[in-house]
């Protein structure tokens, strides 16, 4: 007689209290794991595995954790890679985000057992940062700044043409700024704006002037456009300047880039960018100056709506406190460290692995056209699909028939793991 092969398959029981598997329910949950080991069951049914082994196949199953989202080595060259997550955060935020994931002080004054106001320490490390802005708030991105803003001042917003931009995903300015009731005065023409165009355009109905960062592309030939110093300086309305990519002061390789020193000092009412991009930061919308204005917004009953949690505040701070973070560091590493380093991974690698000169970009948005010079690893390109499979995947790019895996965007601390995932994949 056969034995019927159902009768081989481990119960899941017995599976559960391996203690191996067991140490996965108590770090991952128990349901997740029993997916697993009902996975792993099927396999064993199948014949894909030895039912002796479904234990050890259950342990090599389970994820490093609950969530879905992994860990990725990036090696675009993109410092600020929207479809990785923007900004890598510091250390020194990673901790801040622990220790706030409990209960914490968020409103509460501790010395007087009173409700206390909220994210002080972020709004004050802000401050500290940008020392032409009197006040600040903290929102969940920068287009909640944005909306924040049109619904809050109101009435009609002027705004050139060319700055009634698309920024990603089929997400347009314009439509944002008409969902929450504002009407648009458009002023100029695609290329070309005056300062009289907006002035001529500002009337009893004007909430403010928006001047909005084209920072995703470039308009390049017969341009014109007006500063924020000469907007400030010729109309008594607020003038509000989106600025995007969330530079806090002027950077010597980015040098067309606005910051928000800069442009709150050259006369700007209110600054809008993001914090996680060139800040450096966990995601949120910034908005800095004038306290009157500050107030005002952070009275409006749609503030409570967008407003942050306690982790991104605690993130927030530490990054702004705390030790450069690693979009900062990839924009200093020199091309000579960067070869070094390109130098020492291919070495380790050796075959057929190269060291080439390559162009970084900024990402997020910021900066289109400038490139920073870098250094990569070249290999073949069909290692660019197993890479992306690996664990931890690494995501390059195909350029010229190789794969390029460009050190600017990646942690020094990670080119170990860089070999190994290559390794791995050969």
């Amino acid at each position: 007689m056969t034995t019927d092969p159902r009768r081989l398959v481990p119960r899941t029981d017995v599976l559960l209290a391996d203690p191996r598997v067991a140490a996965g329910a108590q770090r991952l949950g128990r349901d997740l794991v029993k997916t697993v080991v009902q996975d792993v069951q099927r396999s064993v049914r199948s014949g894909d595995v030895p039912p002796e082994d479904a234990a050890d196949a259950v342990v090599a199953a389970l994820p490093v954790s609950a969530s879905s989202l992994r860990r990725v080595l990036n090696a675009t060259g993109v410092l600020v890679h929207t479809n990785l997550g923007r900004a890598p955060w510091s250390p020194a935020a990673v901790d801040a985000v622990v220790a706030a994931s409990g209960t914490t002080d968020v409103e509460l004054d501790l010395a007087t057992g009173r409700r206390g106001p909220r994210g002080e320490g972020a709004i004050e490390a802000l401050l500290a940062a940008v020392p032409a802005a009197e006040a600040a708030i903290v929102v969940n991105n920068c287009a909640a700044a944005l909306a924040l803003v049109a619904t809050c001042l109101g009435g009609e917003l002027v705004v050139a043409r060319g700055e009634l931009v698309e920024i990603g995903d089929g997400f347009r300015i314009p439509d944002l700024l008409v969902s929450t009731g504002a009407r648009l005065r458009e002023v100029g023409t695609t290329n070309r704006v005056a300062l009289a165009d907006y002035t001529d355009a500002i009337g009893p109905d004007t909430g403010a002037v928006l001047k909005i960062h084209p920072s995703n592309f470039v308009v390049r030939g017969f341009t014109r456009s007006v500063e924020v110093a000469e907007l400030a300086a010729a109309v008594d309305v607020p003038v509000v300047a989106d600025i995007g990519s969330g530079l806090l002061a002027p950077h010597p390789a980015l040098p067309d880039e606005p910051d928000l020193q800069s442009t709150l000092a050259a006369g700007a009412d209110l600054v809008l960018c993001s914090g996680d991009k060139l800040l450096g930061g966990p995601q949120a919308g910034l908005v800095l100056g004038s306290a009157a204005l500050v107030q005002r917004l952070r009275r409006h009953p749609l503030y409570r709506a967008l407003r942050v949690d306690k982790t991104t505040l605690a993130a927030l701070e530490a990054t702004l406190r705390g030790p450069q973070p690693p979009v900062q560091r990839m924009l200093a590493a020199s091309v000579e460290e960067l070869r070094s380093r390109a130098g020492a991974v291919v070495a380790a690698l050796g075959g057929d692995a190269h060291v080439v000169d390559s162009g970084a970009r900024v990402g997020g948005g910021g900066a289109p056209e400038f490139e920073l010079p870098s250094a990569a690893v070249s290999l073949p390109a069909r290692l660019a699909e197993p890479l992306r499979h690996g664990t931890p995947p690494v995501v390059g790019y195909v350029a010229d028939g190789r794969t390029l895996l460009d050190l600017r965007s990646l942690d020094p601390a990670d080119d170990d793991a860089l070999v190994q995932a290559v390794r791995a994949c050969r």
